[in-house]
């Protein structure tokens, strides 16, 4: 049991919740910022700003993938979870991570061998609908009472409601406020209605939200929260338009002076030309040339013509139309005369991937489909191609463009959500560091790639513009300081 009581403005303590965290578990850009992000946090540690020590403690469930021996977990507390027809018994394990405490849950609804994520939608409602309240139970049963819920997406949205019904009638909780940070908007839990009732969690009964949304963990979790975040400032402003608000931009109006837009940080320890272990030849943006040794390299790997004049265009991502990974196949089939080369690495939607294998067969001279999920791989291409591809219809934040940018890879992206944020294009402005284009369509990505094309034949103009982007300060610092700026404003 631990003391709960604290002397106001010398502590603030921030419970932060994730579905997934790297080093322990990552499926995506998730476990990137839960792994990262609270680090950053206890790095501010020292703020000076606003004279207070954040105590950051991470939750995230006990998936059947995360091996205990290599953690060194600890049993920590065992308490119960409301059900119906009778509490569930959870258990909370702890280990340290770099110094930031880390507290895995487990219980019945959390399977030993499941996936992190589901295919069915009812089995992951129940998972984490009960993960989402012992969280709060966990932290009652240590007397660690937060300051600050922050939780993250649909997965954990359910504890910002919880918090609010429980607020009011709950001494423990009566001076704790909630953050729910918005991943990516059209992932809420539909389907997990179910795991509502059956953890004792009532409809919203609020006029603002759609009827179909009352009992729905994302929307439920944007109705309760005190602040909402959107990954980018650009994505803050798209979700109350009808064409990326899926339903709830106007419910989101009504909260829109709650919702801000904070960029996610780039892991610039695990993400660094001048040290990246995944087999590439060093380089910083002083020594440029030394790059195109790991271009050649590539080349000869995938049996590619080994000519480091030759543009190298990549894309690294999940084969999904999100993505634009359509446009990409499709302008590249209209690119007959075009001197390029490229390599597409990632996997999805199967018809997506037999799309990108025929490219290769039509292209076998200057195109390789590499489908699958290959992280050292995704690093040796930022390392060595000259072109990123991002053409995605929404992006909320993206970490592909800041990633290439690091590493002196250009990126041609459409502008939406965090890429026109992070992306400053060349037509636009002295400080670009690469490509925006507007329409989703192949012809209009097709134009942004011959504008890039003109440029790199320029060598000294596309030298400075891989030095401007591999000069950006991409680090969670800055971020993190704005999700500080965020805390201290709660109860103003």
């Amino acid at each position: 049991m631990e003391n709960a009581s604290r002397t106001p403005g010398e502590v603030m303590r921030v419970l932060f919740l994730a579905a997934e965290a790297e080093p322990l578990v990552k499926v995506g850009g998730l476990g990137d910022v839960a792994g990262t992000l609270p680090h950053a946090l206890l790095s501010l540690t020292a703020d000076q700003t606003f004279g207070k020590t954040l105590n950051v403690r991470l939750v995230i469930p006990f998936h059947g993938v995360i091996d205990p021996a290599a953690f060194n977990l600890r049993p920590v507390s065992s308490f119960l979870v409301d059900h119906t027809p009778e509490p569930i018994p959870a258990q909370a394990f702890e280990t340290d991570i770099k110094g930031l405490k880390v507290y895995l849950i487990a219980g019945t609804p959390i399977p030993a061998k499941s996936p992190v994520y589901s295919i069915d939608t009812r089995k992951d409602g129940s998972k984490f609908t009960f993960f989402s309240l012992a969280a709060l139970e966990l932290v009652r049963s240590l007397n660690w009472r937060p300051d600050v819920v922050h939780a993250n997406d649909w997965h954990t949205a359910l504890a910002v409601y919880a918090l609010s019904l429980r607020k009011p009638n709950d001494p423990f909780f009566s001076h704790t406020y909630s953050v729910l940070t918005v991943h990516n908007l059209p992932f809420m839990g539909v389907g997990a209605e179910a795991a509502l009732a059956e953890f004792k969690l009532p409809p919203a009964d609020d006029d603002r939200l759609p009827e179909w949304a009352s009992r729905v963990p994302l929307p439920l979790g944007l109705l309760a929260a005190d602040r909402i975040v959107a990954v980018s400032p650009a994505y803050a402003k798209e979700i109350l338009t009808q064409e990326f608000g899926c339903g709830l931009e106007d419910f989101l109006k009504s909260r829109s002076n709650v919702i801000s837009g904070i960029l996610n940080g780039l892991d610039v320890a695990s993400w660094d030309p001048e040290r990246d272990p995944n087999g590439i030849i060093h380089y910083s943006e002083d020594n440029l040339s030394i790059r195109t040794m790991n271009k050649l390299a590539l080349q000869n790997r995938f049996s590619l013509p080994q000519d480091p004049d030759v543009p190298l265009l990549v894309f690294i991502g999940r084969m999904d139309p999100q993505k634009g990974i359509d446009l990409i196949l499709d302008c590249l089939s209209q690119m007959p005369d075009e001197t390029w080369e490229a390599i597409i690495l990632g996997s999805g939607i199967p018809a997506l991937e037999e799309k990108a294998r025929l490219l290769e067969n039509d292209h076998p001279e200057r195109c390789r489909a590499i489908i699958r999920y290959d992280d050292r791989l995704a690093h040796q291409l930022y390392a060595s191609a000259d072109i990123l591809l991002m053409p995605s219809r929404y992006e909320p934040c993206g970490l592909s463009q800041m990633i290439a940018m690091h590493y002196g890879c250009v990126p041609v992206a459409r502008a939406t959500g965090g890429l026109k944020d992070t992306i400053q294009d060349y037509y636009q402005t002295k400080d670009s560091t690469g490509f925006l284009f507007e329409s989703p369509q192949a012809q209009a990505l097709n134009t942004a790639i011959q504008k890039c094309l003109a440029v790199r034949a320029n060598k000294a103009a596309w030298e400075a513009l891989q030095r401007r982007g591999m000069s950006r300060d991409f680090s969670w610092e800055r971020s993190a300081m704005a999700y500080v700026e965020l805390y201290h404003s709660l109860g103003e």
